[in-house]
C-alpha cells in the first residue's frame, strides 16, 4: 500500500545507507533526489574523458562501512576494491620545507624528530596518546549511540559530572591545547587543520576535535574507483533489495496529517503518501521553511552566522612539475591566523591554505601512470552563498593567491586556476538549499555545539533526520552513522504504532 513506504528525501550517503538497510528489513523504501546521480556532496565531475571526485576525498572509520555491509548480509571488499595507505599527507609551508606524516606513529615520529627535533617528536607522540583516549571514550557513547546531551554523555562515559565529562576536553580551544604538546609553529598548524575536516576553526573548536587525528591512524584508505563507488554501490545494493529512486525529482513540500509527516508533494505536483519520511538535506532547510510551513517547527533554527566553511575547489585534468605530489598534499597559508580571522569576517582569505587531491597518485614518490592528471584544488571560503556574488576581483585575486601558495613551494601547474571548472560558496549552496555554501552543517564552535545537532527524531511524529548536520556530525562515516540512527528510530516508531498480532 502506498501508505507504507518509508520516504527518503535525498540521495547523499546518509540517505542511501538508510534507504539500503530499511530495504533489507523488508520496508518499501523510495527516495527522492533533484541529482542526476546518488552521492550529494560526494559527487562527481566529468571533465572530457576524465571522472573526478568533486567532494570528500578520505575515506576513514572503515569499521562503519563493514558494519553496514555485514547487517545486511554483504561484505565490503566484494562490492569495492580499495587499498590502505602507508603516508597520510604531504604538507608543505614553502621552499624546502616539507613533512610527510604516516598511518604508522614512530614513522610519523621519526619524521617529526627529523622536521622539527625531538622534543616535537616527545609531544606528538603524548598527542597522539590523548587523542586516542578522546576518540575511545566517545567511539560508543557518541558516535554510535542516539543524540546525548551533557548529561547522560558523562554518564555514558562510566565516571559521573563533569569529572566523565572533561574526559573529552571540551572545555579549551583545539588551538589552546595543541599548545601543549607542539612549540613548533608549524606543527601547531598541521594539527589544527584537523578542525578544519568538520569545516570548523581551530581557534574556536573544542580540543575533542583532537580525535580526527586518531580516526586517521586507524587507516585511511584509498578506492580504485573513487569516493562516488561508494554512493554508487550502496544505491545498487538498495534497488536489488527492492529499493525504488527518482532522480531529477526535487521536493517541494513534505506533508503533513495529523500532525505528523505523511508523504511528499514533487515540485512538478506528483504526491507520494509514506507512513515515515527521512529527511537527508541539510536540517537548515526544513528550519527556514524550504519544505512547507507543516514541517518548518520540525527542528530548531540555528544561526547563519554559526554555519561550517564553504570552499572554492578547482578541477583541472593538466600537467604539473616542481613539487612530488602524493594522492594528499596541503600547502600552509604563512598567517594561519590571520587566514582564519578573514574568514570569521566572512572574506577570502589573502594567503589561503591550499589541499591539493592528485587523483592519479598514491601515498609514493612515483609519478602518475599518465601524462595529464586530475587534480582537485581546495581552498576555505566562507559559507557567504546566499548573500550575493563575490567581487570578481576578489574572486581573481584569491585564486591568484592560492596558485601562488602552491608555486612558495614548488608546485607549477600548466594550467592556470580561471581555466580550471570551478565551484564556490554560491554554487555549493544552489545545491544545498539553506546553507549558505557551508559544507559540514553547523560549526563545531564551543563545547556545547556538538550537543546542538538535531538527532534522528525531530519534533514532528514520522519525520526523521540523516546526514552531516545532524547527530554525530559530519563527514562521510559520520553521514553514514545517521542513517543507522534514522533507521532504528522509523523501526522501533513502526513497531510501536503497529505492533506484531499474536495468536
Amino acid at each position: 500500500m502506498p501508505d507504507q513506504r518509508v520516504i527518503v528525501v535525498g540521495a547523499g550517503v546518509g540517505g542511501l545507507a538508510a534507504a539500503l538497510e530499511l530495504a533489507a528489513q523488508g520496508q518499501e523504501v523510495w527516495v527522492f533526489d533533484a541529482a542526476d546521480s546518488p552521492g550529494g556532496k560526494l559527487r562527481q565531475l566529468r571533465m572530457g574523458g576524465a571522472l573526478l571526485d568533486a567532494g570528500p576525498t578520505v575515506f576513514t572509520m572503515r569499521w562503519v562501512f563493514d558494519e553496514l555491509f555485514a547487517r545486511i548480509g554483504e561484505v565490503l571488499d566484494q562490492h569495492l576494491t580499495m587499498r590502505r595507505i602507508r603516508t597520510l599527507a604531504r604538507h608543505a609551508w614553502g621552499p624546502d620545507q616539507r613533512l610527510d606524516l604516516f598511518a604508522d606513529i614512530q614513522a610519523s615520529a621519526e619524521a617529526i624528530g627529523d622536521f622539527a627535533g625531538a622534543r616535537e617528536a616527545a609531544g606528538y607522540r603524548a598527542f597522539c596518546a590523548r587523542a586516542r583516549q578522546i576518540y575511545n571514550t566517545l567511539e560508543q557513547p557518541f558516535l554510535r549511540g542516539a543524540r546525548p546531551n551533557p548529561l547522560s554523555l558523562s554518564w555514558r562515559v562510566g565516571q559521573r559530572g563533569l569529572v566523565g565529562f572533561t574526559r573529552i576536553s571540551p572545555f579549551g580551544s583545539m588551538w589552546q591545547a595543541l599548545g601543549k604538546y607542539f612549540r613548533d609553529p608549524r606543527l601547531h598548524q598541521l594539527f589544527g587543520r584537523y578542525a578544519t575536516y568538520c569545516g570548523s576553526s581551530p581557534f574556536l573548536s573544542p580540543a575533542t576535535l583532537m580525535l580526527v587525528a586518531h580516526v586517521e591512524q586507524e587507516g585511511v584508505w584509498l578506492l580504485d574507483d573513487g569516493m562516488h563507488a561508494l554512493a554508487v554501490t550502496l544505491e545498487q545494493l538498495a534497488r536489488q533489495r527492492g529499493a525504488t529512486f527518482r532522480y531529477g525529482a526535487p521536493v517541494r513540500n513534505i506533508i503533513t496529517r495529523g500532525g505528523r509527516a505523511s508523504g511528499v508533494e514533487l515540485v512538478n505536483g506528483e504526491q507520494f503518501d509514506a507512513k515515515a519520511v527521512i529527511f537527508n538535506g541539510d536540517a537548515a532547510a526544513l528550519a527556514s521553511g524550504l519544505l512547507g510551513p507543516g514541517v518548518a517547527p520540525a527542528v530548531r533554527r540555528h544561526d547563519p552566522t554559526q554555519r561550517t566553511l564553504s570552499a572554492r575547489t578547482w578541477h583541472l585534468v593538466t600537467r604539473t612539475q616542481g613539487f612530488p605530489l602524493l594522492r594528499h598534499n596541503v600547502f600552509f597559508s604563512g598567517d594561519y591566523g590571520g587566514e582564519f580571522a578573514q574568514l570569521h569576517q566572512r572574506s577570502l582569505p589573502a594567503d589561503p591554505t591550499v589541499y591539493v587531491c592528485a587523483q592519479d597518485r598514491g601515498d609514493g614518490d612515483d609519478a602518475p601512470p599518465r601524462d595529464m592528471e586530475r587534480l582537485m584544488i581546495l581552498a576555505n571560503a566562507p559559507a557567504t552563498g546566499d548573500a550575493g556574488d563575490m567581487a570578481p576581483a576578489e574572486l581573481a585575486r584569491h585564486a591568484a593567491a592560492t596558485q601562488r601558495r602552491m608555486a612558495t613551494s614548488g608546485l607549477r601547474v600548466q594550467d592556470d586556476l580561471d581555466t580550471a571548472m570551478h565551484t564556490g560558496p554560491q554554487d555549493f549552496g544552489r545545491m544545498f538549499p539553506a546553507t549558505g555554501g557551508a559544507l559540514y552543517g553547523p560549526a563545531s564552535h564551543g563545547w556545547m555545539a556538538s550537543f546542538r545537532r538535531p538527532g534522528a527524531r525531530t519534533r514532528l511524529a514520522g519525520l526523521y533526520l540523516a546526514g552531516g548536520s545532524t547527530h554525530p556530525g559530519p563527514g562521510v562515516p559520520m553521514a553514514v552513522l545517521s542513517g543507522g540512527h534514522a533507521v532504528a528510530s522509523v523501526l522501533q516508531d513502526i513497531s510501536a504504532r503497529h505492533p506484531a498480532r499474536t495468536v
